[in-house]
């Protein structure tokens, strides 16, 4: 069968006889090779959304034993891409527990769409739901799941979108231009009172970080905040405007929150700026 960098391609996937398409699709089901089975006998499939849809009705239209089956053989959870802290991970083995004791299987969710504060309010409100809301919802994060695999395995046209991405640029309103060498740093709230730094960057000669801050991955749900070094720039650049600014600045570190509830979403969040004011917006 034809690859790609190490992924199969939807056109062989189309061709290719039934065991091979379960053996490509090993990795999005491994435990439940019937779902990549039952998806071979509707091919072709024009897109790898399609592929992704074909999955899932395959598990939808399946006997609920069956259906029932995937779940409790399901992998547990990884965490968060920022690691819990000891109190944190002692709550969610606790939820864990509790969830399977309540359902049966384990908790499924894509805890990469998730910070460390919104993993745990998530497994908690789930650990409320009725045991058919909660297996509709197991379903889904399963599939989420799925599809991000699936991309890791399958190149081809009209992929599924399981990534998210945070942007940003500066534009230095006194200049009318953009903003270059500003420093970035992209920080997450994990609690009221504690956060874990993302990313930082420095703005280039467009006013824009090099790559976005966030990229290639969903962007986990979560409070943020964008601090930009302002008070530094304009230091560096108000001698060749003639600007007589004061020290220390009226706006030295500008921060910028706000929130992800789209982790598929691209969240732009630029400052346009001067020395005493400042304003934003979500762009594209």
């Amino acid at each position: 069968m034809a690859t790609t960098r190490g992924a199969t391609t939807l056109a062989a996937l189309n061709d290719a006889p039934v065991p091979d398409v379960v053996a490509a699709l090993g990795a999005v089901f491994g435990h439940a090779p019937w779902v990549a089975e039952g998806a071979a006998a509707r091919r072709p499939f024009p897109t790898v959304e399609a592929l992704v849809r074909a999955l899932r009705d395959v598990v939808h239209g399946a006997p609920d034993a069956r259906r029932l089956a995937l779940l409790a053989e399901h992998p547990e959870p990884a965490g968060p891409p920022d690691p819990l802290s000891e109190t944190e991970s002692a709550r969610f083995a606790a939820l864990g527990a509790a969830y399977r004791e309540r359902f049966g299987f384990p908790v499924i969710l894509c805890a990469g769409r998730h910070g460390r504060a919104s993993l745990l309010a998530t497994v908690e409100r789930r650990l409320a739901a009725s045991p058919d809301a909660e297996r509709r919802e197991a379903e889904a994060e399963a599939m989420r799941i799925a599809a991000i695999r699936l991309n890791a395995v399958v190149t081809g046209a009209g992929p599924p979108t399981t990534t998210g991405r945070i942007s940003t640029h500066v534009l230095d309103t006194v200049r009318g231009r953009p903003a270059a060498g500003v420093a970035v740093e992209l920080v997450e709230f994990v609690s009221a009172t504690e956060t874990a730094v993302v990313a930082r960057a420095v703005t280039n000669a467009d006013g824009r970080t090099d790559a976005p801050l966030i990229h290639g991955r969903p962007v986990p749900r979560a409070t943020y905040e964008l601090r930009f070094g302002l008070g530094d720039y304009f230091r560096r650049v108000g001698p060749t405007l003639g600007l007589d600014l004061p020290e220390p600045p009226f706006l030295d570190i500008v921060p910028l929150r706000f929130g992800v509830g789209d982790p598929e979403g691209h969240y732009h969040v630029p400052l346009v700026a001067t020395p005493w004011s400042y304003q934003t917006y979500r762009g594209s």
